[in-house]
């Protein structure tokens, strides 16, 4: 590693060499291998289980369903479906007959569906339910191209099901199917991803089956799964990159993929049923958990306030002592029996009680809130990566974690720091290109292969990597001032009452924010500052809230210099959405549509001085 000048500090991979096998080979040699569970699903009011050995046999009758439909090697098989079993097995199913996988999120408007199943090609399209299909309805017809609909739900509309497809692999020969798979090679394309889109349409990222299989194995090098014991919360969109890694990582272990009941308001009461030992997620909801567990708190006063935030202290330097490599003291550690047994094991059960790690990513998370959850032995934390690199290239682990930091770059991958702050990320998981998209290809990925990531990084003499902020999100103020809104914006959505804050200022005097409130916490923020109406839209008018919601930004702005800090807010009457384009899949905020919409209030916000 280079220490003379940290702007190119290099960390050098491990291992270069990216696996020969592919993820047909993957999940039908883990059919074989493991006999234990592999999915658990929602069904008819209960929980179902598949076996290895029955995942393996589902996954060979989609495929030979798809081939006797004349899918061909390279044809292009969309999924537009919320997260669940039969994702899964689409998923694998249309990989093992040599297809390329097009996810597609579930939460796309007709006109995005439109966009990405014609720059596509697909020719195939499983939908998920009556809903999706409605979208269908509407944009059949500027799709030539697409010749069959299979649907995980109901029937007709012009759509085949699951069982008639499987009826048809009655057809194909289990030697034309191993056929099929023996002829994928490493690199070959298995999945065009499409990102979300914020200053124009989404690109398609090409992963081939060389890309994953080495992100898998890197992963593998990092964590440890236990076959017939640990269980993998699936609940973010398999659409998402990272979503599908997990999947690919947990069924290559042996793990279980426990699967969410599809009710964004059932997540911690699915967390407590599954009591998963692996979470993957992102920051908002641990945000949301860590309101839960201080609200309660909170909102009792007094003696159980005090004992709740002692045991958290109590908590946090037994944490930091261990960390340091030391042990607790006679008296800490009766003190910290005390605090498990009264307060921090109430948090560990927000979990379900035998979470091993919990994983964040795709958005940055304040360090407040690992340490939060670290004090009650609960272990969160931060990855990075991005679709381009297959969703994971750094990550911590109990090993080896630094809070504050998204880890280390794993053993197959290779990180630098440019000139200009900007990550740079080179290795076996990098992706192709971006499909029908030479001119995007070239200007990300450089002829020797580094990938840009368009994210300033600061890499330490440990190999551990910090990103700073966003290239594009950069705001500069009039002063020439560069400021990376993020850690800003995390600092205020530590308030109970925030739900989302998004910091604007470039090319202004100062820093301004627009904030919404938490529609979950409306009643509560209410009753808080006695107003007469629960509804966000009035409460967000409310001269007594603003009074609370300026409370927030002081203690923000106490953890950041005076050019960094927020003059002047504004509170939205209603929460931002994916529905309303505001919020992209992984909850993260489009923040150009935010500054374009909301111009006119944050102008009013300097009208005046």
């Amino acid at each position: 590693m280079s220490t003379d000048d940290r702007s190119t500090q290099t960390v050098e991979p491990e291992v270069a060499a990216a696996p020969a096998r592919t993820l047909a080979t993957l999940v039908l040699s883990a059919a074989t291998r493991y006999s234990g569970s592999a999915m658990r699903y929602p069904q008819d009011g209960g929980w179902e289980r598949t076996s290895y050995p029955q995942l393996g046999a589902d996954v060979r009758t989609i495929a030979k369903g798809l081939i006797a439909l004349g899918v061909t090697p390279g044809e292009r098989v969309a999924i537009l479906s919320n997260t669940r079993a039969e994702w899964t097995l689409a998923d694998f199913g249309a990989i093992c007959a040599g297809a390329v996988v097009v996810p597609v999120y579930q939460t796309n408007s007709p006109d995005e569906c439109q966009y990405v199943l014609e720059h596509s090609g697909a020719t195939v399209l499983f939908a998920e339910d009556e809903g999706q299909i409605a979208k269908l309805a509407q944009i059949r017809d500027a799709l030539p191209q697409l010749r069959q609909i299979i649907r995980f739900e109901g029937a007709g509309e012009g759509a085949m099901t699951l069982d008639e497809l499987r009826s048809a692999a009655a057809d194909v020969s289990d030697a034309a199917l191993d056929a099929r798979v023996e002829a994928i090679a490493s690199g070959d394309i298995a999945t065009i991803v499409y990102t979300s889109g914020t200053t124009g349409p989404p690109k398609g990222c090409m992963l081939t089956h060389g890309n994953l299989c080495s992100d898998v194995d890197g992963i593998h090098q990092r964590l440890k799964i236990t076959p017939d014991d640990d269980v993998l919360y699936v609940f973010l969109p398999l659409a998402h990159v990272l979503t599908r890694i997990v999947q690919l990582f947990g069924i290559d272990a042996g793990g279980e993929m426990a699967y969410w009941r599809r009710d964004p308001k059932k997540i911690v009461d699915d967390v407590q049923i599954i009591k998963p030992t692996y979470l993957p997620s992102v920051p908002r909801i641990f945000e949301k958990i860590h309101t839960t567990a201080t609200a309660k708190a909170d909102e009792a006063g007094g003696v159980k306030a005090k004992l709740f935030h002692w045991a958290v202290a109590v908590g946090r330097e037994v944490a930091r002592r261990e960390d340091r490599g030391g042990h607790p003291g006679l008296v800490l550690k009766a003190q910290h029996a005390l605090a498990d047994k009264l307060v921090l094991h109430k948090i560990r059960d927000l979990f379900g009680g035998r979470v091993k790690l919990a994983l964040s990513g795709a958005a940055p998370i304040d360090t407040d809130i690992l340490e939060f959850f670290h004090a009650a032995g609960v272990w969160v934390l931060e990855g990075y990566g991005m679709t381009e690199t297959c969703a994971v290239e750094t990550l911590n682990t109990i090993e080896e974690h630094r809070f504050g930091s998204v880890g280390r770059p794993l053993p197959v991958c290779e990180v630098k720091v440019a000139e200009d702050g900007e990550l740079l990320m080179r290795g076996p998981n990098v992706f192709k290109g971006y499909y029908n998209n030479e001119e995007a290809t070239a200007e990300t990925l450089t002829a020797d292969g580094w990938l840009h990531s368009g994210d300033l990084a600061e890499l330490d003499a440990d190999g551990y990597v910090s990103i700073t902020g966003r290239k594009k999100d950069l705001i500069i103020t009039s002063s020439g001032k560069n400021i990376s809104p993020s850690n800003i914006e995390n600092a205020l959505k530590l308030c109970r009452w925030i739900s989302q804050a998004v910091v604007y200022g470039d090319r202004r005097p100062y820093l301004t924010a627009l904030l919404t409130l938490d529609p979950d916490e409306a009643g509560a923020l209410a009753e808080q500052v006695g107003a007469s109406s629960k509804d966000p839209a009035a409460l967000a008018q409310d001269p007594a809230v603003r009074e609370e919601l300026q409370k927030a930004v002081d203690d923000a702005n106490a953890k950041f210099a005076r050019i960094e800090q927020v003059k002047k807010f504004t509170v939205l009457e209603r929460d931002l959405s994916q529905e309303e384009e505001e919020l992209t899949p992984t909850l993260k905020v489009k923040r150009n549509v935010v500054y374009e919409r909301y111009k006119d209030q944050f102008t009013q916000l300097y009208d005046g001085g």
